[in-house]
């Protein structure tokens, strides 16, 4: 059986998140203290250190814009390497927050810095893991 590099680890803490996605939605972290959000999630705050009592799981609108992106046209990580080429981006949530996510159903020559996008989600595998990952919102 051949590794997959492209599917979480879940674990208790990390479960909402992925029982989210695998129902569509984007969940975000946001501190009561300062009221940031924040992603990657975390069981604390990254800005105001404030504990894992005082943060909170939230939906996300699943807006976006694109920060930066890289095309990817080599990857020997399974099963990446059947998916190039692929765009790798970066992405402004609506929330605030930065995230890391793949770009798709877009050809690379169309991307723009400050693109709308919005959520989409990809099955990691049969009965695994999903994945949220962004395109173009045609609004």
């Amino acid at each position: 059986m051949t590794t997959r590099h492209d599917l979480p680890e879940t674990d208790d803490f990390t479960r909402p998140y992925w029982d989210a996605a695998a129902e569509g939605r984007l969940l975000l972290r946001r501190c009561a203290d300062c009221g940031r959000a924040h992603h990657y999630p975390r069981e604390f705050c990254p800005y105001c250190w404030a504990g894992e009592e005082r943060v909170a799981w939230e939906p996300a609108s699943g807006r976006a814009t694109l920060y930066t992106w890289s095309v990817v046209h080599r990857n020997d990580l399974p099963p990446f390497g059947e998916r190039v080429p692929y765009t790798a981006a970066v992405v402004d949530l609506a929330e605030g927050p930065r995230m890391m996510t793949e770009v798709v159903e877009c050809a690379a020559a169309e991307l723009r810095i400050g693109m709308p996008l919005r959520i989409a989600f990809r099955e990691g595998a049969p009965g695994g893991a999903v994945v949220p990952v962004f395109r173009p919102d045609d609004r």
